[in-house]
């Protein structure tokens, strides 16, 4: 059952918000996870000067998901690749 499930809670600071975070992973992850979306914004923020906080978290997640497909596509490679071996 879901409501079995150990919920972790954690506030987190992105780019001077604070932010409860509720999730089933250790808070130590949730922290990495949120430092890592703070350290992007910050990123992207310093080389887009004018961009507002919206536009800014919008493309921090574009760039985000962009990472994750082309990670996806890697790993699926791989294990074709490693299928392809097996064989």
């Amino acid at each position: 059952m879901l409501s079995d499930t150990k919920k972790n809670k954690s506030t987190v600071d992105i780019y001077g918000q604070q932010y409860t975070i509720v999730g089933t992973e250790s808070t130590s992850h949730i922290r990495l996870i949120a430092s890592m979306v703070d350290d992007k914004m910050r990123e992207i923020g310093s080389a887009n000067p004018s961009l507002d906080t919206s536009k800014l978290a919008v493309l921090t997640a574009v760039n985000a998901v962009n990472d994750y497909i082309k990670m996806k596509d890697r790993v699926e490679s791989l294990e074709a690749e490693i299928k392809r071996l097996k064989d």
